[in-house]
């Protein structure tokens, strides 16, 4: 074992992994690349704003602080740690990967494994929320926020422990022949774990829903409110969203396992795949304000203040910034009220 972690700073075993794996290591800074790397950039980058702005939002306002909202909330704290992970993962990707240590290399990858499973916990717990809001018919009170907290707890936990396991010593240091073609450092054996984990708990998640819809066109549909119904859409459509953007990455990673080293070509061709899946990140924060007005306000309301302030800088700095007000109207006339012959009035200012 002690061997083991040895290598984690020998700076020629990324280096090794890939010669073995890998088909070629030449990668041509092309401007096309380069322009594709600048893409992913603006996106990642993106996708922080938009998951900060929807965190500001569920913590400012106590509407907001129903085990629902926490739960997405949850899901937005995994997405802006996402977007983190892809701008770490895209910087130090290309030739910069053959200079990373093991260790640089499994904290680059592991971070996103890490926030991909907090996704997925994440919608585990939402799935479990509205089958007990409305299958149940119950709701999280105040004696019950302890329990919400924990499983939120738990859920980054796991994830932790699921993303650090092959820094842990679950990889193919040593073991070439059990590398896979994708990631590696990783065993094949552990990238086939992972993503059956997922699609496990995915099918739980499909088959929770389907169950609630079932209550929701039985008898029983009157407990549920216009705003449950709306929520349970709502949430419906982030675990559709998730699975149509990661399903051609778990795809990728289940041939991945099946094919021998360098037997499948389209497998150099991952990266695609991957970033592909982080339109989900992007996606989801445009789904919470897009299916609720309330969130929306309030996300919204940080850019308002920012154009308000704005205005009020242009007004010191001489910029007029003016409002029509209101014209009486002709009845005025009729009924001899006089009108003064002044011209047109404007806020804060007179046009002569």
């Amino acid at each position: 074992m002690g061997s083991l972690y040895s290598e984690y700073l020998n700076p020629d075993k990324v280096l090794e992994h890939y010669n073995y794996t890998k088909e070629t290591l030449d990668v041509p800074q092309t401007l096309s690349r380069q322009v594709a790397l600048v893409l992913i950039i603006i996106l990642c980058c993106a996708i922080v704003v938009e998951n900060v702005l929807v965190l500001v939002a569920v913590a400012r306002n106590s509407k907001f602080h129903s085990a629902m909202y926490l739960f997405l909330g949850n899901l937005a704290a995994s997405d802006l740690l996402a977007g983190v992970a892809f701008i770490a993962n895209t910087l130090l990707s290309g030739s910069v990967t053959l200079h990373l240590t093991p260790v640089q290399w499994f904290a680059r990858e592991g971070s996103a494994f890490i926030t991909l499973s907090a996704s997925v916990f994440s919608l585990l717990a939402i799935a479990i929320e509205r089958h007990v809001a409305i299958a149940k018919v119950k709701v999280y009170g105040s004696d019950k926020s302890c329990r919400m907290l924990l499983l939120i707890g738990a859920s980054w936990l796991i994830s932790l422990v699921l993303g650090g396991l092959p820094i842990l010593g679950w990889n193919c240091l040593g073991h070439l022949e059990s590398c896979s073609t994708v990631l590696p450092l990783y065993t094949k054996d552990y990238v086939l774990c992972v993503v059956t984990i997922f699609s496990v708990i995915l099918s739980a998640i499909v088959v929770l829903y389907v169950r609630i819809y079932c209550v929701v066109r039985s008898s029983q549909a009157e407990v549920a409110g216009t705003q449950t119904l709306a929520l349970l859409k709502t949430v419906t459509i982030v675990l559709g969203v998730f699975i149509v953007c990661w399903l051609p990455a778990f795809s990728i990673l289940l041939l991945d396992y099946a094919c021998p080293v360098r037997a499948c070509p389209i497998l150099y061709k991952a990266h695609y795949f991957f970033a592909f899946a982080t339109l989900n990140s992007l996606l989801n924060p445009v789904i919470y304000t897009w299916r609720s007005r309330d969130l929306r306000q309030e996300v919204l309301r940080p850019l308002q203040c920012c154009q308000k302030v704005a205005g009020g800088q242009g007004r010191r700095d001489g910029t007029p910034h003016h409002r029509l007000l209101p014209l009486r109207s002709s009845s005025s006339l009729e009924r001899g009220t006089h009108m003064p012959s002044s011209p047109t009035i404007l806020e804060g200012n007179t046009v002569v």
